[in-house]
């Protein structure tokens, strides 16, 4: 695999801040995309999230070659309808609808991350749609689940609509016994200001150093937001904490429900349910075989449809397929 890219916020912590001086910069790189040339031995080209703007190069680069779109998110569903950055129907929100579907237009194949997701693709194009999970990166999250004392309940994320920390911290008002430690940085951050005393609050944590945090943590937090894409996605960290067998709390979505069963390979509550949320949590820190039975049922999940493994074999599957 040979990859064609320009280095745009690697060394950003937020990655993304929308306005005047992100466009340049993304203006910028995409100029600087189109002078790099494409290996004339490849078969296909994949384009990855955020991947949207590149898809119009990518097809001309391409010359013929099969293009692939992994683009996770849409960016109208996310900007508009999750973090609510602009109103639906404002002339923001048009653009961005339109950029979504030029870029799946581009593509001769989107591959969506669950299966719900996919369904909403396919409502925005005509363009093949296949399903693959993220997974996580095995080099990095491997077993080694081995928390320490007290019980702490870790949530890691962007704290965004999607994730739902206002529902984790209702939660953590309701069970004042239990520790919690918040990381991550973003759009309801001001929330934290008036967290209870039982809530602890890192605004990042070196990408590396997360394992570490699964691996003592008694239990990881998914995500419990309850905007329509909350319904539709697996996060990463949910994959994250299942490669380390640190058992899993998260929201009861169709989403989890394609890779989750409750009770056995992870906690599934009512989205936006933060008694539900809290009584789970109880539960889960009052009994230790039950966090041991959802360690290795979450890992077994893992390793039977998220691994490196087995999602390999599957791009090799579209691909294959695709060019021949």
């Amino acid at each position: 695999m040979d990859e064609v890219h320009v280095p745009l916020w690697e060394r950003e912590r937020h990655r993304w801040r929308a306005g005047a001086a992100a466009t340049a910069r993304l203006a910028i790189a995409e100029a600087r995309l189109l002078t790099r040339a494409v290996p004339s031995d490849c078969d296909a080209l994949v384009v990855g999230y955020p991947g949207h703007f590149d898809l119009p190069a990518a097809r001309r680069a391409a010359r013929g070659r099969p293009v692939v779109f992994n683009p996770l998110v849409s960016l109208a569903d996310t900007f508009v309808a999750d973090r609510r950055r602009f109103r639906p129907r404002s002339l923001a929100a048009h653009a961005l609808e339109l950029v979504d579907r030029r870029a799946f237009a581009s593509a001769d194949l989107v591959v969506a991350d669950t299966r719900a997701h996919a369904d909403f693709f396919a409502s925005l194009t005509e363009t093949p749609v296949e399903v693959c999970f993220v997974g996580a990166e095995d080099r990095i999250f491997r077993p080694g689940w081995a928390p320490s004392d007290p019980v702490t309940v870790l949530f890691v994320g962007k704290l965004i609509p999607l994730h739902g920390i206002e529902v984790v911290l209702e939660a953590a008002r309701l069970a004042p016994e239990l520790r919690f430690r918040v990381v991550g940085s973003g759009q309801l951050e001001p929330l934290l200001a008036h967290r209870p005393p039982n809530v602890e609050h890192v605004a990042w944590v070196e990408y590396e150093r997360l394992p570490a945090e699964l691996h003592h943590a008694a239990c990881a937090l998914g995500i419990f937001g309850t905007t329509a894409k909350a319904q539709r996605v697996i996060p990463n960290k949910a994959f994250q904490a299942l490669a380390c067998e640190t058992p899993l709390v998260t929201a009861d979505t169709a989403a989890a429900q394609e890779l989750l069963v409750d009770g056995e390979s992870a906690l599934l509550v009512p989205a936006g349910d933060g008694r539900a949320l809290a009584d789970a949590l109880r539960r889960l820190a009052a009994d230790a075989e039950l966090r041991q039975r959802l360690s290795r049922g979450g890992r077994a999940a893992y390793d039977a449809r998220a691994s490196e493994a087995v999602l390999g074999v599957r791009w090799r599957e579209f691909l294959e397929r695709l060019v021949h």
